[in-house]
């Protein structure tokens, strides 16, 4: 019962933020400053995500096979090579770290 209480709630908020905003504000237009900051906003949340889900095990952030796994395939990647490729050698260095050690 406490599981459905937790999801009913959860969906009872999601609902409520999403709905704050068209409410605020109105069919006011906003301003080109908060524009540009939000248009700002994406990309380092992004990184922060990224970094988070790379190097952190649920209790602390370190370093291990499955970081030099992304940064390998983020390497390609910026090297300009396939998404595909990137994602196999990624799988092979990490899981050949892990072998190793």
């Amino acid at each position: 019962m406490n599981l459905w209480l937790l999801i009913v709630g959860c969906v009872v908020t999601t609902a409520l933020v999403k709905a704050a905003g068209p409410v605020v504000v109105g069919g006011r237009e906003l301003p080109a400053g908060f524009l540009r900051v939000v248009a700002l906003m994406a990309p380092p949340l992004l990184a922060a995500l990224v970094v988070t889900a790379a190097l952190a095990d649920g209790q602390r952030l370190e370093v291990g096979a499955d970081t030099v796994g992304v940064a390998v395939g983020g390497l390609l990647l910026w090297r300009g090579r396939s998404v595909v490729l990137a994602v196999l050698v990624a799988v092979m260095v990490t899981t050949a770290l892990r072998a190793a050690f």
